[in-house]
């Protein structure tokens, strides 16, 4: 089997994609998938990656081609056309990742003139808040004439859960939806004694997790006065906020912040990864993720395997399952119920003991990387050999 994946971006300025492309090409090279991925050297506004452009990468066991981003909008890379056109009759399925984007109409044409079936995962495009932030008007007509008849013609749309799904069903597109989790893996052991010794002033605290990007999509603003409102009942716990954002927006969070009275409180860790990021998994007493909307939610996922209990917006599209499990909550995006949501889970020792072990049996059973892996390699096989698999919302 012959796989290329497209991707405008997988720069870590994005805050997710990376992540779940590199566990996806590790998953299907592990079951004798050859993976090729093509993106950008985007790496967030004005900035490019220092990579090799035009030409192939080995990246582990699979190989990866940049191409050059001539513009901020829509990511147009001009030296990426001709490669496509030439390249793409060499696979047996395209995977393309992200709607309203060039390099993902260039491959879905590309592939449809070639006769090669390919399946596109919007990342959340196609979602309520997706459809209505950031140029909806633009994303209206762009939907009708452009991706809508993309979306039509491709094999599979692949979404990562059933709520996403569900919400792009609402904007009226024909299409052939399946449901494949993201998959994470397993985090090795480890303990808060290294985040303890990197931030100081956490000392001895408890405290309470966020791990994502700072964007006005997470509602921090909605967490931090939440988390304002919890103060006399959790004096001695903390707020750890571990993320990056734009240099404005970060500031105008910690200005916020500053307003409620939480200088003391709240740890800005900025962007944290490997040892770290395991060590502040590891230490936390629970994880919160009030965003208002998230086609999947890997931050999360990547919580529960860690056996956290999660807080989490009712936007975030595995909130179900983990109502449904028993791992977390879900809440309101307003400061009240976010307040309630962090005080149901702290104010109960026992239930948040039951909800660590719920956790991590949804994380395995559900978002590991191995169970991902299985189900598209099952997909690919299917759409290669001419069966169209189809699920309902």
């Amino acid at each position: 089997m012959r796989l290329l994946h497209v991707i405008p971006s997988v720069a870590a300025a994005h805050g997710g994609p990376s992540r779940a492309i590199v566990l996806m090409e590790k998953a299907l090279v592990a079951l004798g998938v050859t993976v090729t991925t093509a993106t950008t050297d985007d790496d967030g506004p004005g900035r490019h990656l220092a990579c090799t452009v035009n030409r192939a990468v080995a990246e582990g066991l699979t190989t990866r081609w940049y191409f050059q981003k001539n513009t901020e909008f829509y990511k147009v890379s001009w030296s990426f056309i001709p490669w496509v056109k030439y390249a793409v009759p060499g696979f047996d399925v395209v995977h393309i990742h992200a709607l309203f984007s060039f390099t993902s109409i260039v491959a879905a044409w590309a592939a449809r003139r070639a006769g090669v079936p390919y399946i596109i995962r919007p990342l959340g495009t196609l979602t309520n808040y997706g459809r209505t932030q950031r140029r909806p008007w633009l994303k209206r007509l762009s939907l009708k004439w452009i991706e809508g008849p993309l979306l039509r013609d491709a094999a599979a749309v692949h979404f990562t859960s059933l709520d996403e799904q569900r919400e792009a069903a609402e904007c009226g597109v024909p299409m052939r939806g399946v449901v494949i989790p993201l998959g994470i893996e397993a985090a090795p052991v480890a303990d808060d004694a290294l985040v303890r010794s990197r931030f100081v002033a956490l000392q001895d605290a408890s405290y309470l997790l966020y791990l994502s990007r700072l964007d006005p999509k997470k509602n921090v603003e909605g967490l931090l006065h939440g988390f304002a409102q919890c103060l006399a009942q959790l004096p001695n716990t903390k707020l750890f906020i571990a993320g990056n954002g734009t240099p404005d927006y970060v500031a105008s969070l910690v200005a916020l912040a500053s307003a409620l009275g939480l200088d003391k409180q709240v740890i800005w860790a900025g962007h944290i990864d490997g040892e770290l990021k395991k060590s502040a998994l590891a230490g936390a007493q629970l994880f919160v993720l009030p965003s208002f909307s998230e086609n999947f939610g890997i931050a999360a996922a990547e919580a529960l395997m860690a056996g956290l209990p999660c807080v989490l917006g009712q936007g975030v599209a595995i909130a179900t399952d983990v109502v449904q499990a028993g791992a977390g909550v879900a809440v309101m995006p307003d400061p009240e119920s976010i307040a309630a949501g962090l005080m149901q889970v702290m104010n109960a020792p026992e239930q948040r003991a039951t909800m660590a072990a719920n956790a991590i049996g949804l994380a395995r059973s559900k978002y590991s990387a191995e169970a991902m892996g299985e189900k598209l390699v099952q997909l690919y096989s299917q759409i290669s050999t001419g069966v169209v698999p189809v699920q309902k919302p």
